[in-house]
């Protein structure tokens, strides 16, 4: 596995959580570099000085208004708060390729919820209970324990048996009833980028954060990944819960949310786990391109999630807070030759592929996986 030098890193990422957890946001000290500017060396170490003081500059390092994690993953020995990739993917130029246009490039992963708890292997692993109450959906086994080596052995509630992969968002409550979507929820895998045929499987063990449980209304309406913010009924554009909703049998509480697909290349989770991922940028001719510094694009995740819950929303609420509190989480646990065939037959090649990896609109296509959402 790559190393590189901790001396800096450590001093930046301690004082970083010092400062968070003393509820400043302010500007890490060097010695002899700039936190704007840092030294490149060798393993990735300038990226881990700018990760650093991004955590502490925006408070984000353990995640704000939540404490700061006490312990480390048990994918990360060293306990720096820097899982790295193992190969790391470098060389890698943004694409600016415009294909053939393709309406879509996307397939969906169908995932049922499966358990809650106040748990998250992410912002504090090994630290059951720390965290608000989480709805958990994918992997059976996901607890605060989880690591990249513990999903390989869970079960999964995704139809693709071969997506072991980890999916929470903090649980919906109607007053003190907690309320569950029912059935597989609709996780897409598009592409974010203009150039679907770059975009590649993510790497095994990647994760991240989605949103911040401490973003405000207008963070959360002006986050590059939300979409239409709370939907029910007719109704759109909410950013918070609404103040009702049809009270149909049909109607439900929607949302949608999209992550970010460009990634550093280097590392599987930073100390803030969101600085190794960012969002496309756009450019001439609507081009979206993934940045220079996290060039390698991958799947951009939709959460489409629905809540059987409608009429008086008075007391709709987040384990996390208000509506505008809403997030979510990412481990990657798939199934790397199942995911492989996903992305390419679906993502590669501008389809709009359900489960399966088939679309009903190219049947002639045919589908990445069997009857029994298998490799054939």
């Amino acid at each position: 596995m790559p190393r590189r030098s901790r001396t800096l890193t450590g001093l930046l990422l301690s004082t970083a959580l010092a400062l968070t957890t003393a509820g400043i946001g302010g500007v890490v000290m060097t010695t002899g570099a700039s936190a704007d500017a840092p030294a490149a060396t060798a393993h990735g170490t300038a990226a881990h000085t700018t990760a650093a003081h991004h955590a502490a500059a925006t408070g984000m390092a353990g995640m704000p208004g939540m404490g700061v994690s006490t312990k480390a993953s048990g994918d990360d020995p060293d306990g720096d708060g820097y899982i790295m990739a193992d190969p790391p993917v470098t060389g890698v130029t943004p694409s600016t390729y415009d294909p053939p246009h393709r309406y879509f490039h996307e397939f969906q992963a169908k995932c049922a919820p499966n358990h809650t708890a106040p748990d998250d292997p992410i912002v504090f692993p090994g630290q059951p209970g720390k965290s608000h109450d989480h709805t958990f959906m994918g992997n059976t086994g996901t607890d605060a324990n989880t690591t990249t080596a513990s999903l390989d052995q869970g079960g999964t509630t995704c139809l693709a048996p071969g997506d072991k992969s980890a999916y929470w968002m903090p649980s919906l409550y109607n007053g003190d009833q907690k309320i569950l979507p029912i059935g597989p929820q609709t996780i897409y895998y598009k592409s974010g980028v203009t150039d679907y045929t770059s975009v590649r499987p993510f790497p095994k063990g990647l994760r991240f954060v989605v949103g911040n449980p401490m973003q405000s209304l207008d963070d959360f309406k002006n986050l590059k990944g939300t979409v239409e913010g709370w939907e029910c009924g007719t109704q759109y554009h909410n950013f918070d819960f609404p103040i009702s909703c049809p009270a149909t049998e049909d109607t439900q509480l929607n949302i949608r949310l999209q992550a970010p697909s460009c990634w550093d290349g280097i590392h599987l989770d930073t100390p803030d786990h969101q600085s190794h991922m960012a969002y496309p940028v756009a450019s001439g001719s609507n081009q979206n391109t993934c940045p220079a510094d996290h060039p390698v694009a991958l799947p951009m995740i939709e959460f489409k999630m629905a809540w059987p819950v409608n009429g008086d929303m008075s007391k709709v609420r987040l384990a996390s807070g208000t509506g505008h509190s809403f997030h979510y989480d990412f481990f990657n646990g798939w199934d790397a030759a199942t995911l492989q065939a996903l992305v390419t037959h679906c993502v590669n090649g501008g389809l709009q592929c359900d489960a399966r990896g088939y679309d009903e609109t190219n049947p002639s296509a045919g589908a990445a996986l069997n009857d029994d959402y298998e490799l054939p």
